[in-house]
Parts: C-alpha cells; sequence; structure tokens
C-alpha cells in the first residue's frame, strides 16, 4: 500500500513535518506495510518556508535585514532542493509579530526588509520566488519592499521619498530604470487569499489599519495616500492595480508587486501544491492522510487539507483527515472528499494537555488508522 501523509502544521504546536512523521510512526507500530510518501503541506502563510523546503529537501537561508521599522534582524527564507526557487515569507521581515503592541504604527512601516530578501534570492541565482504575504505590519503597497530592488521614487523636490504609508502621498515620480536585473527573468508567484482591493472600504488600511495600529483618522489618510500612489501608478508606470483583487494584501503589497515586480497573486494553497508536486504524490498513493489543528466547516474555504481532499478526490483517492479538535460542523466536509475524519484526543482534555502532548497524540491516532485499515471483512 502506497500512503501520502499531507498535512498541514498543528499551530503552535508542531510542524507539518513533524506532524506527518508522528502519523508515520503510527501507521508502523500498526505494523502497516507499504511506502511512506511525506508532504508537509502549507498554504502560504506560516510555515510555508519550512513546509516546502522540507518536502523538496532544500535548505533554510538566514542574512540580516531592516525589520518594519529600519532596525537590523535576522531574517530567513528557504531554496528547493533543485535550488531554483526561493520561498519567501514577507513576515520574517516585514510582519506585525516583529513589532511590540506599542510600536505598531503602519504610517512609518516598511516593507524594505521583504525587498532584502527578495534581493538576496535573485543573487543566489533563483529564477522563481514563491511569496508569502500574510501577517504584515505595514502599509506601504510594497513601497519599500521596491525601494530596496532599486527602484527610485521622488517628490516634487526631487528629493528621496520616505517609503512608508504615511508618506506615499507626497511621491511624484518614479524611476524603474534602477531595479534589479534579474527581475525580468525571473517567475514571482503570490500567495494571496482576500479579495480585497487596495482602496476603499475594504481596501487595505480600512480592513487591516486599525490591527497595525492605525486610529480612524490615519485610515482615513492612508487611504487616501494609497489612492494617490496608485494614480501615480497608472500614470507613469501604466498598471492599474487599485481594484484589482488581493491588490489590497498586505497593506497593499499585492498590488506593489504586480506594480513594480510584475508578480502574479494566486491562490496560497495551489501555489505550495504545484510547487511541491503535490499532484503526482496523489496519483502514486492508495491513501491520502492529512489534517491540520482544528477542522470544522470553515476549513472548506481555503484550507490545506480541503485542497488535499479536493485534489485526492479528482483522482478517485480515499481521503482520512486528523485534527486537533473536530467540531460537529466538519460534518460537511463528507462531500468534500474525506471518508473519514478523526480527533487525536483520547479523553477530555484542556489545551494546553493537547499542544503538549500533540506528537503523541498523533502517533497513537496514526496507529488506529493503521489497525483499522489492516481490519479484513
Amino acid at each position: 500500500m502506497n500512503i501520502l501523509i499531507a498535512p498541514d502544521s498543528f499551530k503552535d504546536c508542531l510542524s507539518a513535518r513533524e506532524v506527518a512523521e508522528s502519523l508515520r510512526k503510527g501507521l508502523i507500530i500498526a505494523g502497516v506495510e507499504g511506502n511512506f510518501e511525506i508532504a508537509p503541506m502549507a498554504d502560504g502563510g506560516e510555515g510555508t518556508v519550512k513546509s516546502v523546503i522540507d518536502a523538496t529537501g532544500g535548505e533554510m537561508v538566514r542574512i540580516r535585514v531592516m525589520d518594519p521599522l529600519m532596525r537590523e534582524i535576522e531574517s530567513f527564507y528557504g531554496i528547493t532542493g533543485d535550488g531554483s526557487t526561493a520561498v519567501i515569507e514577507m513576515a520574517a521581515a516585514s510582519g506585525l509579530e516583529l513589532l511590540k503592541p506599542g510600536e505598531r504604527n503602519p504610517w512609518v512601516t516598511t516593507t524594505h526588509g521583504t525587498g532584502q530578501l527578495i534581493r538576496n534570492a535573485l543573487e543566489r541565482g533563483c529564477k522563481k520566488i514563491l511569496l508569502g504575504i500574510g501577517g504584515s505590519a505595514t502599509n506601504d503597497c510594497g513601497a519599500g519592499m521596491a525601494g530596496a530592488l532599486g527602484v527610485k521614487f521622488t517628490d516634487r523636490q526631487g528629493n528621496a521619498g520616505r517609503l512608508a504609508g504615511g508618506y506615499l502621498g507626497d511621491i511624484d515620480r518614479i524611476w524603474m530604470d534602477g531595479l534589479h536585473a534579474d527581475i525580468e527573468d525571473t517567475e514571482i508567484l503570490v500567495a494571496c487569499d482576500v479579495s480585497n482591493p487596495l482602496t476603499g472600504p475594504r481596501g487595505a488600511s480600512h480592513t487591516y489599519g486599525p490591527q497595525k495600529g492605525a486610529d480612524d483618522e490615519m485610515v482615513r489618510k492612508l487611504d487616501r495616500n494609497l489612492a494617490q500612489f496608485a494614480d501615480l501608478i497608472r500614470e507613469q508606470l501604466g498598471v492599474e492595480i487599485d481594484k484589482v483583487p488581493g491588490a489590497g494584501a498586505a497593506g497593499g503589497l499585492g498590488a506593489g508587486l504586480m506594480a513594480f515586480l510584475n508578480a502574479r497573486l494566486m491562490n496560497g494553497f495551489e501555489m505550495i501544491s504545484e510547487a511541491i508536486g503535490l499532484d503526482e504524490k496523489i496519483k502514486r498513493a492508495d491513501l491520502v492522510i492529512t489534517g491540520e489543528g482544528k477542522m470544522d466547516e470553515q476549513t472548506r474555504f481555503g484550507k490545506t487539507p480541503f485542497g488535499v481532499a479536493q485534489l485526492a478526490k479528482k483522482q478517485g483517492k480515499p481521503v482520512i483527515g486528523v485534527a486537533g479538535t473536530v467540531e460537529d460542523n466538519a460534518r460537511t466536509l463528507y462531500e468534500s472528499g474525506f471518508q473519514v475524519i478523526m480527533p487525536i484526543l483520547e479523553k477530555p482534555s484542556d489545551l494546553s494537555y493537547a499542544i503538549e502532548n500533540a506528537a503523541t497524540l498523533l502517533e497513537k491516532t496514526g496507529e488506529r488508522i493503521g489497525r483499522f485499515l489492516k481490519i479484513q471483512i
């Protein structure tokens, strides 16, 4: 029997590879014989870099970059096993979690560090970049990122513009001639699972500004600045970004990546599954096991296990889902490709117990699955 184990991580607990390895151990304990293929999964958010390098035998690269407030920090990105593709999480350089609550201020934060990660990947010869843009601390429409890659911005007096959300309205000219030469020959794919436009009531500033530290007045000013910046990009670069679904992701970084780097926005799960060849792995499998920390009716909306189940369903392969918690409304998932969904908990427990013992609980769950597989009826 060929068994593919393709889970997401269990948040705040185990990486996707650790989840898969625990399930594999349990299957072996149960005496299941066959080939076990592990494919750690992600959806473009936290854990994406580790999942892809684990799945492809790649490497982690650690470099010094600037954080959202232009302080030097150690950051990271991944390179796939064949050395051709970089996998970057913008949150590792420009994320909200890098700031203390009192430091959050989208008027001054910048995506400069994300641009530094991209530049380093280009200089290592990567010709494809997979970029997850969740968890940003910024509202600069990717201007800081573009500046780190050689794009210049000047105000009406010809002075260098300050590349942060509060100062985009001062920019008068965009100079693309200094853009890193390798960008032209590099494919850039962006994991973006939101449909927000750049500006307006559903735009970057109004939707995400408050959680980044903006009050109502700042939100209005940031939105106005983004609108002016979008007009400038349309007039000088000939690119319409304002109303594109996903343009408002990560404080407008989605829009900036399209405008400055000709990037393509796509569904996060699709991007990762393509990168690791998930479809081919499913084709080789007789059974697919997937999972995440919690499975409920929301799992159907872009979550990794749902994506795995949908691909497996197309190929007529059975799917077992495992989770730390399985809500009653998860029953709707049986219509989406799952044959079995099971929780890993064996007795009433609190969250801390589940987190501390997740590896053991998953191993035992793998053993139970294995013993079911061995039943001859």
